[in-house]
C-alpha cells in the first residue's frame, strides 16, 4: 500500500528547510557556531556547592573605600596690630575770660487766681426708726404678762407668736403687728392688747430721742394639765 502525499505537506517543508538553512548560514558568519577544529572536549565535574555566606560576600557589590581627609592645617595667629601712644601735646592754656555782666530778662508778673475751695457738705443724719437689737421686753421697765382668754384655756388652745411693735419718741407704743401668729386668733388679739399698755425708755441717736422698731415674742402654754 501507497501512501500519497499531501501536496500541501511539500512545499511547508521546503519552507520550514529554507529557513534553517538560512539561519545556519547566519550563525556560520558571525563566528557563532565555532568551527569543528575549536570545539574541544568538555569534562563535567561536580563541585560542592559553596557556603551561603560566602555567596553573599561575593554578591556584595565592591563599595570604593573612603578617601583619607587630610586635616585641615591650622590658621596661623595673625599677628597683633599694638598701637603706639602718641605723646600727648600740651594744653595750650586758655586766657581768662573777663568777668560779664548777664542780665537776665525780667520776669513776667504771675497772676494769683483764687479758686474758691468748696465747703464739704453737711452730713445727713439718718431718717427713720431705728431697729432694736434686742426683745423689746428689755428696753420696757413697765410691762405687764398677757392674760390667758378663758375660752382658749378651755378648749386647750396653745401657741407662740411675735409681734412688731414700733415705739415714738417718748418710748410709748405707737403700732403693733402681728409678724408670726398663733393660729389663733383670742391668743393672737390678748398679745396684741398686753403689748399697747407697756412704756419702754426712749431710743436715742446722737444724743437724739427717735423712734425705735423691735420684736416681742409671746407664748402662751397650758400649765397643770
Amino acid at each position: 500500500m501507497v501512501a500519497k502525499l499531501n501536496p500541501i505537506f511539500l512545499p511547508g517543508m521546503l519552507f520550514v528547510l529554507a529557513v534553517h538553512g538560512a539561519l545556519f548560514y547566519v550563525l556560520w558568519i558571525h563566528r557563532l557556531i565555532p568551527p569543528p577544529e575549536q570545539i574541544a572536549k568538555i569534562f563535567v565535574n561536580f563541585i560542592t556547592a559553596p557556603k551561603v555566606e560566602e555567596v553573599r560576600k561575593l554578591d556584595l557589590p565592591l563599595l570604593p573605600s573612603k578617601p583619607k581627609l587630610k586635616p585641615k592645617p591650622k590658621p596661623k595667629p595673625k599677628p597683633r596690630l599694638v598701637q603706639k601712644q602718641q605723646p600727648q601735646q600740651p594744653v595750650s592754656e586758655v586766657p581768662e575770660l573777663s568777668e560779664a555782666k548777664v542780665i537776665a530778662p525780667p520776669s513776667p508778673p504771675v497772676e494769683v487766681v483764687e479758686v474758691p475751695v468748696p465747703e464739704p457738705a453737711p452730713m445727713l443724719a439718718p431718717t427713720g426708726p431705728i431697729t432694736l437689737s434686742a426683745e423689746l421686753s428689755v428696753t420696757c421697765p413697765e410691762l405687764t404678762p398677757p392674760d390667758y382668754p378663758p375660752l382658749s384655756r378651755r378648749l386647750g388652745e396653745e401657741g407662740k407668736l411675735v409681734l412688731r411693735v414700733e415705739l415714738d419718741e417718748s418710748g410709748h407704743v405707737d403700732t403693733a403687728s402681728v409678724v408670726e401668729s398663733s393660729r389663733y386668733q383670742r391668743l393672737d388679739e390678748a398679745a396684741l392688747a398686753v403689748v399697747k399698755t407697756w412704756r419702754c425708755n426712749p431710743s436715742l441717736r446722737n444724743g437724739q430721742p427717735v423712734r425705735a422698731v423691735a420684736l416681742q415674742p409671746f407664748n402662751f402654754v397650758l400649765q397643770g394639765n
